[in-house]
């Protein structure tokens, strides 16, 4: 049957369960004329009677009753389930998708989001950590996540925290055994432990600037990563230098298992934002994540 006929379905079932053609064309905002002419369209495409009437009631024949019993508990259904997603509209619930790169996913998202969901449980996070430039349309994110100067300007671009450095950083036990270099010229003679991309391909240089002057420098070492922790572990264990966040070096720099050089050439650069299509229609749910994750420094 035609999709378009489907009202003449509910106009069935509205009229059978009323018992009465003047009831059921309350309930649904006609006029008895026009309830008449619809359930006589009906029946005459069927070419089957579908309700007996008499001047007191009107009630289903032997067919009406098996159309009844077919299709009335769809109709209920299907309210049903729009009276729920109705409540969706309102109700902070679903699943947020976000890509990120592993730093951006320790130290902003799972800090700023676990206690967002403490409060919310029917919002749930599915986190995907990838260093490739991840097109969050053809993959079905909700968001990325990228520093400031790499998102696209058809986005909508959230700072979710603030401007951000890296830094050299080498254990004591290394620097017992090396030089301290004050140039990044002198990274050469030192073991480095590097780091490998999937948007680069090669290992990625480290990048210094200094009095407006910017030097990219390619390491050498015996260790090669593609995620940022492990360089630090590395660095810790006295394998040779890590370029690595500063935040993450921070408190090993603070209890003298790391010591920082080359401090005068790690500029700051543009801090983590969040990202995402600028004809996204928010949910609650993502409202509340963009909300938790938004800087506030």
């Amino acid at each position: 049957m035609p999709r378009e006929n489907f009202n003449d379905l509910l106009a069935f079932v509205t009229v059978a369960r009323a018992g009465s053609f003047t009831r059921a064309a309350a309930q649904l905002g006609v006029s008895q004329s026009a309830l008449s002419h619809t359930i006589r369209g009906l029946e005459e495409r069927l070419g089957l009677r579908l309700l007996t009437r008499t001047t007191r009631s009107v009630s289903p024949t032997e067919a009406g009753e098996r159309l009844l019993a077919t299709v009335a508990p769809r109709f209920d259904d299907i309210e049903a389930e729009l009276a729920a997603l109705s409540e969706l509209r309102d109700k902070p619930a679903g699943t947020v998708r976000i890509t990120a790169a592993e730093h951006a996913a320790s130290q902003v998202l799972w800090p700023r989001l676990a206690p967002l969901l403490r409060d919310y449980p029917d919002i749930r996070i599915e986190i995907g950590v990838d260093y490739g430039l991840t097109d969050i349309v053809a993959d079905r994110f909700d968001a990325g996540v990228r520093l400031g100067d790499q998102v696209a300007r058809d986005m909508i671009a959230v700072r979710i925290g603030p401007d951000m450095r890296m830094v050299v950083v080498g254990a004591p036990d290394y620097f017992g055994r090396r030089p301290t270099p004050q140039t990044p010229h002198e990274l050469a003679g030192h073991d480095c432990i590097n780091l490998r991309l999937p948007t680069h391909g090669g290992l990625l240089p480290w990048e210094f600037e200094k009095d407006g002057h910017r030097l990219n420098v390619r390491v050498e070492g015996q260790w090669v990563f593609n995620t940022t922790a492990p360089r630090l572990h590395a660095a810790l264990a006295g394998f040779g230098l890590a370029f690595v966040p500063e935040d993450m070096a921070l408190p090993h720099i603070a209890d003298g298992s790391l010591i920082a050089v080359l401090d005068d050439w790690c500029p700051r650069f543009a801090g983590y934002h969040l990202y995402y299509p600028s004809r996204r229609q928010t949910s609650p749910a993502f409202a509340l994540v963009v909300e938790a994750l938004r800087h506030r420094g």
